[in-house]
């Protein structure tokens, strides 16, 4: 695992190679976390390359950036590839040669046969750029789902590229605010791809690559794309292919020449992960968060799943105090604000984990791939409302909307006479469009949050709605939050995260689930609880989600008010937000009025990243 910095100069001729050097080097200081073990760099007159690398396989066999072809083709590679060995043996076949035994050089001679395929043929993480010397051409990928960041950036006739924003943000002369992800963020409670919060920095999006030959523009191409497409089953036949694509899928995550944990919460996701892992490692190591308070830690549950699995349990228990002091440097990990309070407890399990182990496996993804929320209920919770008139439904939304707050019935009507494009925008939804007219000082009424889940509704107009929402959640919610989070959080503790459940043969099965087999039975995951039942154990199995649950509604009444406060009123963002407005959520919150948690957290995480990032106010050390 590590992380990458480029350049592809658009004029060799006027390029001071000493000074791209010099960049490169700056950039690549940046990302030191995400590979402490070696650097390497590859300079001539039309690319610079930097490379960081953690060490999961054998330094020597997987060296960058790294040539292939006497030279022709240079590569710098952040991720894994799981199907490597089967691609080599078949190109070994063919007659191609290989110097190393890394994933690294494997892709380079897939690129040299099938050229522009080549991401398509990938089974893994990655996001990697390859240059070929010789037709003067780069082509850049990133994975089927976002499982690993990609960057880039056009300045002074020059590309950036860099698995982390803040190396390019570190060279680049203007960093002006992107007040479109702002308002955007101030939904979502991340920034949805491919915007970044900085302005002029995008991230290629999941399933894409791009081609740039001298001479002529970036050249951006879709290869691939998630989809729906239920057929039917007979449910014990269902259940034992599901667990023979896992079984397969973990197997080929857990490839490394090192250490290999896994987080383990109180659900049945990471019990899965686990569960399977201890049939290839009896021996694996397990790594659980929680909280002191009551009903927001799920280690025992956590611990007794170890303990029917034989396997060893390390836990943490993270303090408000803890939580607040290393809020910062969480921040500064993240490149832009991230308002998920469930990913803060992850930084400390990474960080935790990383004392016993280099590569981890997680359970991330099992949600979006077999209907796992409860909010994918809502479909039918709400079928009622579809008999019932289009008049009638607008008069009875006009009267949802007038009556108190916090009123039993409320929500009900809202979302039941509300169309799901405008009520399900992923699993957060923090600020609607009326309260981000009160919080935002240039607030856009042009570019609703509509505008970022429009498209996607619109491709799956045809699907069942339990199907709409998981595809939304897989364009937006997985990859922008989740995945981000993940791989963040984790890169910050130099720790490499696997996720057996995104994976691109698992989802060729899960595609084809029909959604009565995912929401079934008054449960969640119907089929995927099914085909585990045989192997995880009971008291787990079809317990209620709890995820990584964080106490902070209690927190910012109580442990957390005070510091909460002092960054609203402290805070230089005065040009962006209505602080009265927020001062105001905060003092109702602490008075019980309403649970306003998560949209003060929202504002508390971009509050915190502006001071680390536009004001450059930091006072710890970004890489312990």
């Amino acid at each position: 695992m590590c992380g990458f910095v480029g350049c592809i100069h658009q004029n060799s001729h006027s390029i001071d190679i000493e000074e791209q050097k010099r960049k490169m080097k700056e950039m690549n200081a940046i990302i030191v976390h995400r590979g402490p073990d070696s650097e390497g760099y590859y300079h001539d007159s039309d690319v610079s390359f930097g490379f960081r690398r953690l060490s999961v396989i054998d330094i020597e066999k997987g060296a960058q950036p790294l040539s292939y072809d006497e030279e022709r083709y240079w590569i710098i590679f952040n991720g894994e590839v799981y199907n490597y060995i089967e691609l080599r043996e078949e190109l070994k076949a063919e007659g191609y040669t290989f110097k190393t035994d890394s994933d690294t050089e494997v892709i380079l001679a897939v690129y040299k046969k099938y050229g522009e395929k080549t991401a398509s043929l990938l089974r893994g993480m990655f996001a990697f750029v390859i240059w070929d010397k010789f037709e003067k051409k780069a082509y850049a990928a990133r994975d089927h789902f976002g499982i690993k960041p990609f960057h880039f950036a056009e300045e002074d006739g020059n590309i950036y590229v860099a698995s982390e924003e803040k190396s390019i943000r570190k060279i680049l002369k203007e960093k002006k605010l992107n007040e479109k992800a702002l308002q955007d963020y101030m939904t979502f409670q991340y920034v949805p791809e491919p915007q970044t919060m900085t302005v002029g920095i995008n991230r290629l999006q999941p399933g894409h690559y791009f081609v740039k030959e001298q001479g002529k523009e970036m050249r951006f191409v879709k290869y691939w794309e998630p989809s729906f497409a239920p057929v039917d089953y007979e449910e014990k036949a269902l259940a034992k292919q599901l667990k023979d694509v896992l079984f397969d899928s973990v197997e080929k995550h857990m490839r490394s020449d090192v250490t290999v944990g896994s987080f383990l919460s109180g659900g049945v996701d990471s019990s899965i992960i686990v569960s399977i892992a201890k049939e290839f490692n009896p021996d694996i190591k397990t790594v659980s968060v929680g909280f002191e308070r009551e009903g927001y830690s799920e280690i025992d549950v956590a611990k007794e799943t170890a303990a029917k699995l034989n396997v060893e349990n390390i836990s943490k228990v993270i303090t408000p105090e803890e939580f607040v002091r290393e809020f910062p440097r969480f921040v500064w990990h993240m490149d832009d604000p991230l308002a998920d309070p469930a990913a803060v407890p992850q930084f400390f399990l990474a960080h935790e984990t990383r004392k016993h182990c280099t590569v981890a496996l997680s359970g991330e993804g099992a949600d979006e791939m077999f209907g796992g929320y409860t909010i994918y209920n809502e479909p039918n919770s709400l079928k009622m409302f579809n008999k019932i008139p289009n008049g009638l439904n607008k008069a009875l939304n006009g009267l949802a909307r007038i009556l108190p707050e916090g009123m039993k019935g409320k929500s009900f009507l809202l979302r039941g006479t509300t169309p799901m494009e405008q009520r399900y925008v992923g699993n957060a939804f923090i600020f609607n469009e009326k309260e981000k007219r009160e919080l935002l000082k240039n607030y856009d009424a042009k570019t609703p949050f509509t505008q970022i889940t429009e498209k996607f509704y619109q491709e799956s107009k045809n699907y069942d709605p339990i199907d709409r929402m998981q595809f939304i959640d897989i364009h937006t919610w997985l990859v922008g939050d989740l995945l981000l989070n993940a791989d963040r959080t984790t890169m910050s503790a130099a720790l490499e995260l696997r996720t057996p459940f995104v994976d691109k043969e698992v989802f060729a099965l899960a595609r084809t689930i029909p959604s009565h087999m995912r929401i079934a039975n008054g449960t969640t995951k119907y089929i995927l609880r099914k085909a585990a039942e045989d192997f995880v154990p009971e008291h787990v199995l079809y317990r209620k989600k709890l995820g990584f649950p964080v106490p902070i509604r209690f927190w910012l009444k109580d442990e957390l008010y005070d510091w909460a406060a002092t960054t609203i009123r402290e805070s230089q963002t005065d040009d962006y937000l209505n602080k009265e407005y927020v001062l105001k959520l905060l003092e109702d919150h602490k008075q019980g009025k309403q649970d306003y948690s998560r949209k003060i957290w929202a504002v508390l995480t971009f509050m915190t990243w502006h001071k680390v990032y536009v004001e450059e106010d930091v006072s710890f050390d970004f890489h312990v």
